[in-house]
This record gives structure tokens, C-alpha cells and sequence, in this order.
């Protein structure tokens, strides 16, 4: 998996992703003000590992020279729904990457 496109899938935009993209720019709260580094949420490959996330991620934003200080990582498991008449169903298993960014790089004209 050399490609960072096979790596990195997608930005996953939820209203919780995005409350972590605006955590270095929230002034509300003090405990809210200290967090000065983003935070951006990916959909990664199964098999990728922390440093090829964070390699992958670094690669596909060159021209925005970012620098990646953490990469943390969580496997969503399937959850049991229902399909048509009743019938069950699973919904699809994915891995997920929250990427923390040095203070004072941004992703967000991406």
C-alpha cells in the first residue's frame, strides 16, 4: 500500500468531526482555548497503520506543508439493522483516524 489514496479514503464530516476541526479557534470556554492543535477525522484503509496514515496524510497535503503530531485510530464495528420486510442486515465496518496537525496548520480550503 505505497499509494496514499489507498491509504487515506475520505474526510469523514459528522457534527462531532467538525467540533474537533474548530476546537483551536473556540475562545467560549478556557479548557476549549488550550486545545491549539486541529484535529481532522479521515475513513482509512483496514490494514493501514498509524505511521502510514500519518505519512499519507502529510504526502496528499505537500503543497499545504502540514505536519502531523498524532494519529489516533478506531475500528467501527458493524451494527445489526434492518433490511426490507424485516429481514436483518449489518450496516459496514470501517476504520477511522482522528490526525492532530502542528498549531497553525488547516485543511479547511481543501
Amino acid at each position: 500500500m505505497k499509494d496514499p489514496y489507498q491509504i487515506i479514503k475520505s474526510r469523514y464530516v459528522t457534527e462531532k468531526s467538525v467540533v474537533l476541526e474548530s476546537l483551536h479557534t473556540a475562545t467560549s470556554n478556557k479548557s476549549l482555548s488550550r486545545c491549539d492543535t486541529p484535529k481532522y477525522v479521515f475513513l482509512v484503509d483496514p490494514r493501514a497503520n498509524k505511521t502510514m496514515i500519518a505519512q499519507a496524510v502529510e504526502e496528499i497535503y505537500s503543497e499545504r506543508k502540514v505536519k502531523v503530531l498524532a494519529v489516533n485510530t478506531i475500528n467501527v464495528k458493524p451494527k445489526p439493522k434492518r433490511k426490507g420486510r424485516g429481514r436483518p442486515g449489518k450496516t459496514a465496518a470501517f476504520k477511522k483516524a482522528v490526525v492532530t496537525l502542528e498549531a497553525g496548520d488547516s485543511l479547511d480550503a481543501v
